[in-house]
């Protein structure tokens, strides 16, 4: 049975949450604010709802937290978004957005998915990229001469992406639709920082570059 952790300051959106997902064969647990979620992450869930405006710890700030524990999917939950929220949320950990008032029956569906996708990246198995660099699908974890490289969750979404479609060419609001999992337009800066952050972690390593930039579509993962 998989576990839901919904939080949220609203007691009659969080009653109605928990008896959506338990009717849907989900365990649910709930918390009221951040210190409250901050115990309940302790039971490993395998998604977290998360509303952004929330009293004492905000949504952004409280993510951020919660990475540091677990690296199940963070869906927020919003009254509105504006597009510089979307890229601290999604630089913060986050992986979906969801708007309020939402279809209970589309949150239902995303939160699917996104456990669908979890199950799928945990069946992968390890396989060599290049000489000495390998990806291990499973333990979602980059090495190098045997050395892990340190990657964010959405770091490691991008490669994942990219290495399992050496060549092909992905523009960037194909990766953002794909790592990020939302119908949103993808926002180049976020692609863009990402896609830095790991050729830096890469070079930092020893290792060569092997994603490359097609100007003016996108990116590639090298062939070897």
């Amino acid at each position: 049975m998989k576990k839901i952790l919904i939080i949220d300051d609203e007691a009659d959106l969080r009653k109605l949450l928990t008896d959506y997902f338990e009717m849907n064969g989900y365990f649910v647990m709930t918390a009221k604010n951040g210190y409250e979620a901050l115990r309940r992450i302790e039971n490993l869930p395998d998604l977290v709802l998360l509303d952004i405006n929330m009293p004492e710890l905000n949504g952004l700030e409280l993510c951020r937290k919660i990475r540091s524990f677990v690296s199940c999917p963070i869906l927020f939950l919003t009254a509105r978004v504006e597009d510089g929220d979307k890229i601290l949320g999604f630089q913060g950990g986050g992986d979906d957005y969801i708007v309020k008032p939402f279809s209970i029956h589309e949150l239902g569906a995303r939160v699917e998915a996104h456990l669908r996708r979890e199950m799928r990246n945990q069946n992968k198995t390890s396989i060599m990229l290049s000489e000495n660099l390998v990806i291990d699908y499973s333990a979602r974890a980059l090495y190098f001469h045997g050395v892990q490289i340190t990657l964010a969750k959405k770091e490691f979404d991008i490669i994942e992406l990219l290495s399992m479609n050496p060549g092909m060419v992905f523009d960037k609001e194909r990766i953002f639709e794909k790592v990020w999992g939302i119908d949103n337009e993808g926002n180049s800066n976020v692609i863009a920082e990402h896609i830095r952050r790991i050729r830096f972690k890469l070079k930092e390593h020893g290792c060569e570059n092997k994603i490359d930039t097609v100007w003016g579509v996108g990116y590639k993962w090298r062939k070897s």
